[in-house]
């Protein structure tokens, strides 16, 4: 090789290793500006958030992580939806993103709240659906509660839904709400029903529901149910009528208040739900009783009492005979009348 070759060598030489090295000193550079964005993109992410107090946030499903992040920047709980997106993208949950009603609590950052969406810690709403209540009663107060969607189209019988308070998020149906009180219904007389005592007056959990609303809507009192329940137990084993004014008010009104005190045409009149005529239970539930109620059907007090009579404090006074029963009504019917004439002197005193 001459001088003059080996001369034009080394420029070239010297001019790819020049291009190298402004190659790589642009990708060091562009090293350098992508970690300190990404450092400056972490800030922002785990910053506190522009909020000042708890926000409520509904995402409606089928909303894109984009969407989700402009409605979060809307709502004032993120700043800048792109560290959002960014955030989701780089850490690979863009499908773990629930929708639902959210509470983001003030401050909150952009990976505290993409923790609460990936979790699905949904707000939870409550319907309480109370014991002794026919099933048209309940069936009004799903429908009135305003955060349940849908309109009911199952037709539920009376005694099939069970009496508590259910959890539910926004978006659920009233539909599906009516389902989950009939099947934790049928659930809970499935587990009781194999514990019941022996030598029960009725063969069938159908009929253990209709007494126990009938004993659901005779007190109040939780300590009386099993006692209460003891005194049809006892008076249908011995083929005695059963003798209830709610059954009779059922009869006359499907469970809602008659507004005044039973006449004697209406104690004699003979229907399937007067248990003064008719023997035996009457066709259905007069309510939806609680598990208290269908338990204490199952497992009635162990005690002879055939007759209850109110004893003017809320409970009842309970007797194994006719005698004792008698001597409870007249103590009862002299509170009445007392009672009545505090009444009347107080209003003759207004």
């Amino acid at each position: 090789m001459t001088g003059k070759e080996q001369a034009r060598a080394r420029q070239k030489g010297g001019a790819i290793k020049s291009f190298l090295l402004f190659i790589g000193g642009l990708a060091l550079l562009a090293a350098i500006a992508l970690g300190v964005g990404g450092w400056l993109g972490y800030r922002q992410a785990v910053k506190p958030g522009p909020a000042r107090e708890d926000v409520i946030v509904l995402l409606p499903q089928g909303s894109a992580v984009s969407t989700i992040a402009h409605q979060l920047e809307d709502e004032g709980v993120i700043e800048h939806p792109e560290i959002f997106i960014a955030a989701v993208r780089i850490k690979g949950v863009q499908s773990d993103i629930k929708a639902g009603e959210y509470n983001i609590p003030a401050r909150s950052s952009v990976m505290e709240i993409i923790d609460q969406l990936r979790e699905g810690k949904s707000i939870l709403h409550y319907f309480t659906a109370p014991e002794g209540r026919t099933t048209a009663q309940i069936l009004r107060l799903l429908n009135e509660n305003e955060v349940l969607e849908g309109e009911i189209t199952i037709e539920p019988g009376e005694g099939e839904l069970l009496p508590e308070t259910f959890a539910f998020t926004r978006g659920e149906t009233r539909d599906n709400l009516v389902r989950r009180m009939m099947k934790d219904q049928d659930a809970l007389i499935d587990a009781l029903w194999d514990d019941r005592a022996l030598e029960l007056p009725f063969s069938t959990p159908e009929e253990a529901i209709i007494l126990a609303s009938i004993v659901e809507k005779e007190t109040g009192l939780p300590e009386e149910r099993p006692r209460i329940a003891a005194v049809f137990v006892n008076r249908l084993k011995k083929g005695m009528r059963l003798e209830s004014d709610p059954t009779i008010i059922y009869g006359l009104t499907q469970g809602e208040p008659l507004g005044r005190g039973l006449r004697l045409s209406e104690l004699r009149k003979e229907t399937p739900y007067n248990t003064y005529v008719i023997r035996g239970l009457p066709p259905t539930p007069i309510a939806n009783p609680g598990e208290a109620s269908i338990e204490a059907v199952l497992n009635p007090a162990e005690t002879e009492d055939l007759f209850f009579v109110a004893d003017g404090t809320g409970g009842h006074a309970f007797a194994a005979t006719l005698r004792e029963h008698n001597a409870n009504v007249a103590a009862w019917r002299k509170v009445e009348r007392e009672r009545a004439a505090q009444e009347r002197a107080t209003q003759d005193g207004k």
